[in-house]
């Protein structure tokens, strides 16, 4: 999941970025590869993008590298984000009788 957020993020951002600089792009394919330790700490995590486009080469690289820097789940990932559990609320599931 977190490999897909990744992901996600990055093609979602290409597109939002793109229509602000008037490159037109055409789909974005993005692949994540990774491995998680026994912890479950996430490893060596890289990622390629696919990005059609008949706008300038150098234009769309440009935004490719943009993106890079400003997509928020690999900030997040990169500045090592504290999260914090705030507790859990433990609700009794419906009897039979209760539920619609």
């Amino acid at each position: 999941m977190l490999f897909l957020a990744l992901a996600t993020c990055y093609c979602n951002d290409i597109y939002r970025e793109a229509a602000k600089r008037g490159i037109a792009v055409d789909g974005v394919d993005v692949s994540v590869s990774g491995d998680f330790d026994d912890a479950g700490t996430a490893r060596g995590v890289t990622y390629r993008a696919k990005i059609a486009s008949k706008s300038d080469r150098n234009a769309v690289l440009e935004l490719a590298r943009h993106v890079d820097e400003i997509a928020e789940i690999h900030r997040a990932l990169r500045g090592g984000t504290r999260v914090e559990f705030a507790g859990a609320e433990i609700v009794a599931e419906a009897s039979p009788q209760e539920r619609p």
